[in-house]
């Protein structure tokens, strides 16, 4: 296990950074500390969303909200997940919720491999398609679409129409993988990025765990002539609080494991060591100049 701590100024700039979910409090929930803190060290970043989430509640309606509701604000929440997780952009597919498992998996791998290409993508952050107990076949599905797509995007042989397009092969080997119990061998410090994380998930109001529920817990006290301190005297300082002192616990649970304040925990595939690295060091170390 490697505990990946927070690197100084930005030797990452130049980089780009794709993270991927299946739904909108997919990446807030698991890996939002970890994309802030890349992003802050130079990578630029994207989101990708996979499911329209049209099984989610809606805006303050909860399960009473029409799909057409809960579809448009989920799409709200992930333009404000992607803005405060600092990305330039944001992609969404638009598959139906929890239906993932009927789709093609190579259309989603050409999909995935062509944004992977425009993009020229070096880092993922998704799902892990390894994971143990993943139930929910849209997690799995994206997975197993960018685990095949990071290898893909970089042969020459596989949709060779999308360079006619002006796009090149572009391989992905580093990759943080997150799952409900991941396989650890990466920690990753986000102390730092904690309440930016807090405010991610904030902005994740219509499927999100957090969202508004500290203002709600609020006014419901009210009601009984209670309150929280932790909740404060206003509805944005009980949400904040609430998010990071409940949703937050795993986070800060993993991090006194590690010696930090918060963190996160991923399953991470870098470069490997295979023959073709080999040969690259090898020729870096011990080739000489030619003779005129």
């Amino acid at each position: 296990m490697f505990l990946e701590r927070p690197a100084a100024g930005q030797p990452h700039r130049g980089k780009v950074l794709l993270a991927l979910q299946a739904h909108s409090d997919d990446v807030p929930l698991f890996a939002s500390g970890t994309v802030i803190k890349l992003i802050e060290e130079g990578y630029t970043g994207y989101l990708l969303r996979a499911t329209n989430d049209d099984m989610g509640d809606a805006p303050g309606l909860g399960t009473a909200g029409t799909i057409g509701e809960a579809v448009l604000g989920n799409e709200r929440d992930t333009d404000e997940v992607s803005r405060a997780l600092g990305c330039k952009s944001h992609f969404d597919l638009n598959y139906n919720n929890h239906r993932m498992a009927d789709i093609s998996l190579n259309e989603l791998i050409c999909r995935l491999i062509f944004i992977i290409r425009l993009l020229k993508v070096d880092t993922v952050v998704c799902w892990d398609p390894w994971a143990h107990d993943e139930e929910n076949p849209d997690h799995y599905m994206l997975a197993r679409g960018i685990e095949a797509a990071c290898w893909m995007a970089g042969r020459a042989h596989d949709y060779p129409e999308q360079f006619a397009a002006g796009l090149q092969p572009k391989a992905v080997v580093d990759k943080y993988y997150y799952a409900r119990r991941p396989e650890i061998t990466r920690v990753v410090d986000i102390t730092k990025q904690i309440d930016k994380k807090v405010e991610v998930n904030r902005a994740n109001t219509a499927k999100g765990p957090a969202g508004h529920l500290g203002s709600r817990l609020r006014a419901d006290l009210a009601k009984r002539n209670q309150r929280l301190p932790l909740l404060g005297d206003d509805d944005l300082t009980a949400d904040r609080n609430y998010i990071k002192e409940f949703e937050m616990a795993g986070s800060r649970e993993l991090g006194k494991r590690y010696g930090v304040e918060y963190a996160e925990a991923f399953h991470y595939i870098g470069p490997g060591g295979g023959s073709e690295r080999r040969v690259d060091t090898y020729v870096k170390d011990h080739a000489v100049p030619t003779k005129k």
